[in-house]
């Protein structure tokens, strides 16, 4: 299930003139036997609600005061999420012959026309108020309590994402509590602006609305919006319409080395911050060290800790990068597979995380060795993977994969190579890509793989800056200092042990490897750092320059690019 709860109004949604039907009922608990949530959000006062509503019980939690209190049915408890009104405030309203009146925990209530005695008498004792109506009732509540604020409230309680729920109403005082929903729904009395604004605007009125998007959701579930509603924007094909990642598929993003694929998932994870939806990114190379609005777990020195990880994702409004650059690769299949149970199990309980992104996805699920896939639970979160090529992931994995995303030069083989991977048929069609285009593939639809004009992220990407840094670019991939007659033999791994050899070779060795190009050629092929090879590039043309002066200018242009520890960054003494 992706929808996990169901807030609805109360007057003028579930109940008709004030009662709520038989058949209603019956619904709102055939929808609970689901294993969904129920909330019940109004403006009515407790005491008043219970005499008019015998079958409070039905519901999970109860916002009363139009946000201001929360209740707990099934334990009879009472938590005021607002100060009481003030007794002068009350008072004044009575001398101005304000009535009928009504003082609840925080609310004071009372009917049209009177909102203008009640605004002078605000304006006259200075208070901070702010008054609110619905249809006909004018409610006064402290600044920023309304519907929204109240469900809030009672969601944390239940531990339920706001984008897990669907909500219900029909008045002025709904915008609120709807607009904060994944799903917005209005019953057919409900307010013109009301319908306007919601997702789905239901043919039934009261109770028989209610009872129609309950059988929808049951039916639907998350495909009872758009995909454009939850879903991620990926690009825009040929004839200029907007295609969207669907919140409950399996992606797989593939793409030869340098064709984009990882700086296109950081362009995903923006979307995803601005939506608001929660992600856990798996991070084995150190590519999304520094992402705004994460927290991130392990260094290239300190492994991460799985218990870290899931105490971290469970606090709502936290997203999480797990860097498993100190992890070698059977280490990091064993901590994916640690760690994917009590995902799945977090999600199926409070919607969260909404994402779970897997970068150079072959390192942790690899074809070949044991499957970590084997126990793959079924209620992940959309899970995206990233790889160079499908045939090198588990077929466990790709099996579920739904949408292909292909990026580079390769991107056609790769679609027939993922295809290969599961024995299912290659699309007979395949678009040439032009400049900035994907290709993408949405098996569930039945259609032929498509070509996607898609965007830049806002977030400065330096490619694989963990990974070519800090980690093992293994000994093919390595610089070799060893000078114009291969006198010495000093291998830097990475670009930290290429600047710290650097700084100490003699200036012979350097001036031999600059005047040869070798720097920006090993940046260019093996960093696949074009903009550092050009820099390099400027340097090693200057023979102005002395050993002292390349060194410090090659030392920064690597510096500005990627994270180093300080003294791999620092000027080089002669």
């Amino acid at each position: 299930m992706y929808f996990l709860a169901l807030a609805a109004d109360y007057d003028g949604t579930i109940a008709l003139h004030g009662a709520v039907d038989g058949p209603t009922c019956d619904a709102l608990r055939h929808l609970k036997n689901t294993g969904r949530r129920l909330v019940l959000v109004t403006g009515r006062e407790l005491a008043d609600l219970k005499h008019a509503f015998p079958e409070i019980e039905l519901f999970d939690r109860v916002v009363t005061e139009n946000g201001a209190v929360v209740y707990n049915p099934a334990t009879k408890q009472e938590r005021a999420l607002a100060p009481a009104p003030a007794v002068s405030f009350v008072q004044k309203l009575m001398e101005r012959n304000v009535e009928p009146i009504s003082v609840g925990h925080s609310i004071v209530a009372t009917w049209e026309p009177h909102q203008s005695a009640v605004l002078d008498v605000i304006h006259e004792l200075g208070l901070e108020l702010q008054i609110i109506f619905n249809k006909g009732a004018v409610m006064v509540l402290p600044p920023g309590v309304n519907k929204a604020s109240g469900l809030r409230a009672a969601l944390t309680e239940l531990d339920i994402s706001v984008h897990n729920v669907v909500a219900v109403g029909d008045a002025e005082n709904d915008h609120a509590f709807l607009r904060t929903c994944g799903c917005a729904a209005a019953v057919a009395n409900a307010l013109p602006t009301i319908r306007e604004e919601a997702d789905i605007k239901l043919l039934g009125d009261h109770g028989t609305g209610v009872i129609e998007l309950i059988e929808r959701i049951i039916r639907e579930d998350v495909r009872i919006v758009p995909p454009s509603r939850h879903g991620i924007l990926i690009g825009v094909d040929r004839i200029g319409e907007k295609v969207h990642l669907e919140p409950d598929s399996v992606v797989l993003i593939a793409g030869n080395s340098g064709s984009g694929k990882s700086r296109f998932a950081r362009l995903l994870i923006e979307r995803m911050i601005e939506k608001q939806f929660e992600f856990c990114a798996f991070d084995p190379e150190g590519d999304y060290q520094g992402l705004e609005h994460a927290v991130a777990i392990g260094d290239a020195s300190k492994p991460p800790v799985a218990e870290e990880a899931i105490r971290l994702l469970r606090e709502t409004g936290v997203n999480v990068v797990i860097n498993a650059l100190a992890l070698n690769l059977l280490e990091r299949q064993s901590f994916l597979a640690e760690l994917l149970a009590p995902i799945s199990e977090l999600r199926k309980r409070t919607g969260r995380p909404q994402w779970l992104i897997i970068d150079e996805a072959h390192h942790a699920l690899p074809a070949t060795g044991k499957a970590t896939f084997c126990n793959l639970p079924d209620t992940l979160p959309t899970t995206i993977y990233i790889t160079v090529d499908p045939e090198t992931l588990a077929p466990e994995a790709l099996k579920r994969v739904e949408a292909v995303l292909a990026f580079g030069s390769t991107a056609s083989e790769i679609i027939a190579s993922f295809a290969r991977a599961i024995n299912i048929a290659q699309p007979t069609e395949i678009p040439t890509l032009t400049h900035n285009e994907i290709l993408f593939w949405s098996r569930s639809s039945g259609e032929l793989p498509c070509a996607l004009e898609i965007g830049a992220p806002r977030q400065t990407y330096s490619r694989h800056a963990g990974k070519y840094a800090l980690g093992d670019l293994g000994e093919r991939q390595s610089f070799y200092f060893r000078g114009a007659n291969n006198a010495i033999n000093l291998r830097a791994q990475n670009l930290i042990q290429f600047l710290q050899i650097a700084q100490d070779v003699e200036d012979a060795t350097w001036e031999h490897h600059l005047r040869s190009r070798d720097y920006s050629t090993w940046f260019r092929h093996v960093i696949k750092d074009d903009d550092l090879a050009l820099e390099a590039a400027e340097v090693e043309n200057d023979l102005t320059l002395d050993p002292h002066e390349s060194r410090r200018r090659i030392s920064a242009a690597v510096s500005e690019r990627y994270t180093l520890p300080a003294r791999a960054g620092q000027e080089p003494t002669k």
